[in-house]
């Protein structure tokens, strides 16, 4: 092992995730507010090149490699960390935050990782936490739990196998630019859609994620997208299938936003909504796209940790979920209100915001490279983040009607992690430059252009106009949604019932033939053997030796033919 006395950031989370379960008090809350702190000073103490090093199977794993692109993700999945710990201090389930800490460890570990196998490593890592993340939510996420392993699961193995398959090809674990020429790439790409939420398994994550708790939805909208964000920026930059998956993505999440009745499923379906223009850059490929793709990563964690801040307060505070059992409460809780329209604002690219100088970075890549019809996609489905997350989510839950519910503010410390949320999504907007100091390529792109400001405002002032014209086809239903998920909810269960009843069927005919046949063939056995049958009767000794002599007779005539 080769070292330049650096300390694997992912470690401090990981290790303080292993001991939080066993604490309690004053001392579990500092760990929780101090493991973070500590990660990312460490993530800044990683030089660029390859740090640490260690030899396994005569392979050299690259435990840690830094570059501007590692940092950059390193560093908002440390303060989301920090933002969630201080959010989630009142949370009872100390295992849960155990969980979430060593979660958000194996995503710093990735972004890290220089070599395949040290990625699929804590890739893994990141899959068990957060399915017990989700199972933390209680006994009705134990089966979406299930599903979200099972789906990791096969999104692992699709990794494992092309891992194995290039090492064969190349005789390398080095993780770096791939093209698709090759069948195991193919499944390397696939197994990072997965994770990504792309189609045709988008569908995991709105069934998961709202199944957390209060506090376990806030970790796990950050990390397992993101970190498939950054694998696909490392790996497949420019490859231009990945344009069509993140249009489609990006539409996915907004049409089954507008269909959905619980605030939370919303805001996941608008998870993969806006993770859909960041697959739509990567695809594109031009450093703008790049860069845009990277901004829009750290900027989403941070208002998307806000919108569920202010979700998982209401939830808290009302124990309801439904939009349809909301609306009125910005009476009661007008701060929680103010920091969920800040976040909706910050998603929907307002200016001012830092949605805003993050996602048209990715709509200028589109146009630099003359791919009009991607660029009219984007504007179009930026109309629509406004629909769901911008207007959908705070009229329903805040406004609209008077549901009669009149809950308290959350306690101090859930209040200070949205401030914390806001004050990042405000500052950026504002002062954008240190967030580009941070991306892998120079940036030579200016947000606030009239030309620019005017449009965003229109596409949004009209999109606003829309909502509350056709506010009577929007309202909420009480049905709950379900896409390609229907086929291993639904139609794999009337599958496995039937085929559970047919082989009943067949069995139960298997056993009535069985016992036939044997009952016939016991019929026969006695008929023949039993005392009135042909074998069993008693034969004169003259007979038998009359037949004795003559199969001895045929004998000899046949010996000496």
């Amino acid at each position: 092992m080769t070292t330049s006395f650096v300390i694997p950031p992912a470690l401090a989370l990981i290790a303080a995730g292993l001991v939080l379960p066993f604490i309690n008090g004053a001392l579990r809350s500092a760990l929780l507010l101090l493991a973070p702190l500590v990660t990312l000073w460490l993530v800044w103490q990683v030089p660029d090149g390859v740090q640490l090093t260690t030899s396994w199977l005569g392979y050299q794993l690259e435990l840690v490699r830094g570059d501007k692109l590692a940092r950059l993700f390193a560093s908002v999945f440390a303060i989301m960390a920090f933002a969630g710990g201080l959010f989630s201090l009142n949370q009872s389930s100390s295992f849960e935050l155990g969980a979430a800490y060593v979660y958000a460890g194996g995503a710093i570990g990735v972004t890290f990782g220089g070599d395949l196998i040290t990625l699929f490593v804590f890739w893994e890592i990141m899959a068990v936490a957060s399915t017990l993340v989700v199972w933390s939510g209680g006994r009705f996420a134990n089966g979406a739990g299930l599903r979200y392993a099972a789906m990791h699961m096969f999104g692992g193995v699709l990794l494992m196998i092309g891992i194995i398959g290039e090492v064969l090809n190349t005789g390398s674990i080095a993780f770096q630019v791939m093209d698709t020429s090759t069948t195991a790439r193919w499944l390397i790409l696939a197994g990072f859609l997965i994770n990504a939420g792309a189609p045709p398994f988008s569908a995991w994550l709105p069934d998961a994620y709202p199944a957390a708790s209060w506090s376990g939805m806030v970790f796990l909208s950050a990390f397992t997208t993101k970190t498939a964000v950054y694998v696909l920026l490392r790996g497949f930059p420019g490859s231009e299938i990945l344009i069509f998956v993140g249009l489609y993505m990006v539409f996915y999440g907004i049409v089954y936003a507008i269909l959905e009745n619980d605030m939370r499923r919303i805001l996941a379906y608008s998870i993969v909504n806006q993770v859909g223009f960041m697959v739509t850059g990567i695809g594109i490929g031009s450093q703008m796209a790049l860069n845009g793709a990277a901004a829009h990563a750290f900027t989403h964690i941070i208002y998307k940790a806000l919108l569920l801040m202010s979700a998982g307060s209401v939830l808290l505070m009302t124990g309801k979920r439904k939009c349809t059992d909301l609306g009125g409460l910005f009476r009661t809780m007008p701060f929680t209100m103010v920091m969920g329209v800040i976040g909706a604002l910050a998603i929907s690219s307002f200016p001012l915001t830092s949605g805003f100088i993050s996602k048209s970075m990715i709509s200028q890549g589109a146009a630099d490279a003359h791919l009009g019809f991607v660029w009219f996609m984007l504007a179009a489905a930026s109309a629509g983040v406004f629909l769901h997350a911008g207007i959908k989510f705070p009229w329903f839950v805040f406004f609209q009607k008077d549901s009669g519910l009149r809950p308290p503010e959350p306690p101090w410390n859930m209040r200070a992690a949205m401030v914390l949320m806001a004050a990042f999504c405000i500052g950026l907007g504002i002062w954008p430059g240190p967030l580009y100091s941070l991306l892998p390529y120079p940036v030579d792109y200016v947000p606030y252009t009239t030309s620019h400001v005017v449009f965003q405002l229109q596409l949004l002032l009209f999109s606003g106009l829309a909502f509350f014209i056709m506010l009577d086809l929007l309202k909420r239903t009480e049905t709950i949604t379900l896409d390609f998920d229907w086929i291993y909810r639904k139609l794999m269960g009337w599958v496995t019932r039937g085929l559970n009843d047919g082989s009943e069927r067949a069995w139960d005919r298997f056993l009535e033939t069985a016992d036939t046949v044997l009952t016939r063939v016991n019929s026969g056995i006695y008929r023949h053997h039993g005392p009135d049958g042909v074998f069993g009767r008693t034969w004169p000794t003259g007979r038998m030796a009359f037949w004795t002599t003559v199969m001895l007779g045929a004998y000899v005539v046949w010996a000496y033919i």
